[in-house]
Order: C-alpha cells, then structure tokens, then sequence
C-alpha cells in the first residue's frame, strides 16, 4: 500500500477468516448423558454387589420351618463370610453351608457338634462326649420327641448341623453324607432383612 493511500485513509481488504467448526457441547445431548450416566451408576452398583456376594456377605432364603421360631419359614438372613476366614465356626452358631448330600443346595442350620466330637441323641436331648448332663438349648421351638437312640462321631475338620424346630427339621440325623467339611462352611448367620417387620440380629 502506497504511503498516500495510507494517509487518505484507505480501507484496508482482509481475507475473511474460516469459519472454525465447533465441537458439539455435552449440554447438546442432556438425554444421552442422562442415559450414560445411569448405566455408569447401575455397572458400579452390580460390580460392588458381586463383591460383597462372593467376598464378604452371604444372603440366603430359609424356605421351611426347620428354624423356627430362631427364623421362620422364608425369612431371608444375611451372613458373614468373613467370620470363618479369621476363626473357627462355634457350637450354637447358625451357619450356611452347602448341603452334603447335594453341594448345589444352601442350608441353614445349628451348628452342633464340633470336629472329633461325638453326639448322642436319646430320651429327647443332645449329649456331647458321653456327657451326663444333655446341652442346653434355649433356642428350641419345643421338646424333641424321643426317638430310637442316635450315636454320630463327627469326623476331624468337619461339623454336625441341626435345626432348632427339631421335630420338624430334615437335619443331619437323616443326611446320607451326615457331616458337613469346614470348607462347606460359607457364611456365619448374623442379621434378619426379611421380613422388615422382623428385622434384626439373629442368634
């Protein structure tokens, strides 16, 4: 541009600039983030879920009276896995086990007998080690009725199960496979969800 152009003051022609093109903004699609944002939550949700199922908690429904009145009939308890890695299971803890007589299938019952103990069971009462005085069991619905007499030995590492209704409990008296291992041993019975009505600590 010549110096007198600049003086008169000339207009000076710029190329017009391109247009930039804009990156589409998150709040353009609030449905979508809404969306995504919900499945984010429901994955985390699932995977917490799954661990606490596998690692630390047990949940299980008890779908008949053999408990009762400790648990009723479909009352859903929740145990504690982690009570047996630091400890062993005691007498009068209610556990869940996998069933001997077919592992695919959860119970719930008492635990009895402790490994290389034996359990007579005659005149309506519990004996452990040939002991004159019969376990106190303040936790059963009833008085057992007598039956033939029973005499079980329960093997080292493993436990014998009963249930508190004992009248009415399919326990291991009657199991083919009579004693349940330690490593069958998942959960220690601690707290009642279900119903809502009943919720609470269960012993």
């Amino acid at each position: 541009m010549s110096s007198e152009n600049r003086r008169l003051g000339s207009p000076v022609h710029h190329e017009p600039s391109r247009s930039r093109k804009q990156k589409p903004s998150k709040q353009n699609h609030p449905i979508r983030n809404e969306i995504i944002s919900w499945i984010q939550i429901l994955l985390a949700a699932m995977c917490i879920a799954l661990v606490l199922n596998t690692c630390i908690i047990a949940n299980s429904r008890v779908p008949s009276g053999s408990m009762e009145n400790t648990i009723m009939t479909n009352d859903r308890v929740i145990g504690s896995r982690l009570s047996y890695k630091f400890s062993d299971p005691e007498r009068g803890d209610i556990a869940i086990f996998r069933f001997p007589d077919d592992e695919s299938i959860y119970y719930v019952k008492r635990i009895i007998g402790l490994p290389g103990e034996t359990v007579d069971v005659k005149d309506g009462a519990v004996y452990i080690n040939g002991s004159e005085t019969p376990l106190d069991e303040p936790y059963l619905k009833e008085t057992m009725v007598p039956e033939e007499d029973m005499h079980f030995e329960v093997p080292e590492d493993s436990y014998f199960m009963m249930g508190d209704n004992r009248n009415y409990s399919y326990d291991a008296r009657y199991w083919t496979n009579t004693y349940v291992a330690r490593d069958k041993i998942i959960a220690k019975v601690l707290f009642r969800y279900w119903p809502l009505n009943k919720m609470g600590r269960v012993e």
